[in-house]
Parts: C-alpha cells; structure tokens; sequence
C-alpha cells in the first residue's frame, strides 16, 4: 500500500486579507475556534482527535530535540508515541507531531485552520491520515501518522539503507500518482506545487506508502 502525506497548508485568502478581504494582521481568533470543533465532531471521512498541549508534551517526550524529525518555514515536526494510558479510549500509535511556529495572526490561524480543514475532509489509501489537532491559546498543532521509513529521497541516496529495487521504485511511483489523481478528482480539486522525492515518505510496515508532504493549492 501507498500514501501520498501532505504535510502543509492551503491558502484560503491572499496573504494580507480576512475572508472579507480586509486587512487582518492584527486580529486573533479564539483558542478553540468553532470550525475546528464542528469539523472534530462531524468529519466522517476522518475523524480528528482534540490533543491538549500538555498530552503533547507527554508524547513527544517534552518536545525533546532527539525527536526532531525535519522543519521548515512552517516550524518543526518531532517523532511521538501515544500510549494507552495517555487517555481512556486511545491505541497505541507512533505520529508525526507537526508544530506550527509562532505565527498568531489572523492570517497565521486562518492558514492553520484550512490545512486541518482540507486535511481532515480527505481519506484515501494514498493519503497519510491526519490523527488530530491542538488549538490551545498560541498552539497551532497538526499530528499525523507516523511514516517509518522516512523520504524516497533519503532511500534513494542513503549510504546506511539497501537500495531500492526498481520493482518497489515503480511501486511507490505508482502509488504516489493514484495519490495525486484523487486530490486532481476531488470534488473540490487540488493541486501540489511541490512533488519531489523529499516529500514523497515511505511506511515501513506495508512495505511502503508514498505520502507527499509540501504545499498544496486549491482550485
């Protein structure tokens, strides 16, 4: 099985405007907007977990620097483990805890809130899962599954890793193109503007899944 991952967000609005198309870079928006709960409760595709910050803390061992696993201009992404005991009714699970960094803007929310809009609408075998969110005070938080493997890239350049037979090269091609045609086909399309083997991430446990993670735009 294969899984295109997308990692980033998609701009609803020009940078420098609200949804009305005023000037918005001195407006906050609450900590637990009403949008992200509605879409908590009634996302069937995906049903997303609300994480307190603090749960967060716990996960990713306090944010330890040894559970960086790459950043951006976005901020920075760390290895977590959920456990059993961190709350009744949660399985075990290694994710990809993707924090947003400092922007608390309106525009910095608004940016926040459509990446866990559109991601939390879309399910597909191609598609790496959105687990849940934190919106708690300044937190902007995303966590994913986790993709064991790491990028096709590093596979295909690492000195440590076995190459990859160009059977299983063909198949995470194949898989990272059936990704790509369901965004194409979606009700709403979308179109990533930045496929390349760095975001395109391999699961370990199916062998591999594709997941593409960079920057996405809505038609």
């Amino acid at each position: 099985m294969f899984c295109v991952h997308l990692l980033s967000f998609i701009s609803e609005y020009p940078k420098d405007q609200s949804p009305s198309g005023k000037p918005n870079d001195d407006r906050r928006l609450p900590s637990n907007p009403e949008e992200v709960e509605d879409l908590r409760r009634d996302s069937a595709a995906n049903p997303l977990i609300a994480f307190t910050f603090e749960e967060l803390k716990i996960i990713t061992a306090n944010f330890r620097q040894d559970r960086v696993l790459g950043g951006g201009g976005f901020g920075s992404v760390y290895k977590g483990f959920i456990t059993e005991d961190l709350r009744e009714g949660l399985q075990p699970l290694p994710v990809a805890v993707k924090v947003h960094d400092g922007d608390n803007s309106y525009q910095g929310h608004r940016e926040w809130l459509a990446e866990v809009i559109f991601l939390g609408q879309l399910s597909h075998p191609n598609l790496v899962k959105l687990v849940g969110y934190c919106c708690e005070d300044e937190h902007r938080v995303l966590i994913y599954e986790y993709m064991a493997r790491g990028s096709v890239e590093n596979n295909l350049f690492s000195r440590v890793l076995l190459p990859l037979p160009w059977s299983i090269r063909m198949k995470i091609a194949f898989g990272a193109a059936k990704g790509l045609a369901f965004l194409h086909e979606a009700e709403k399309p979308v179109i990533y503007r930045d496929f390349k083997t760095s975001n395109i991430l391999l699961d370990l446990v199916s062998l591999f899944k594709s997941p593409i993670c960079s920057h996405f735009h809505s038609k």
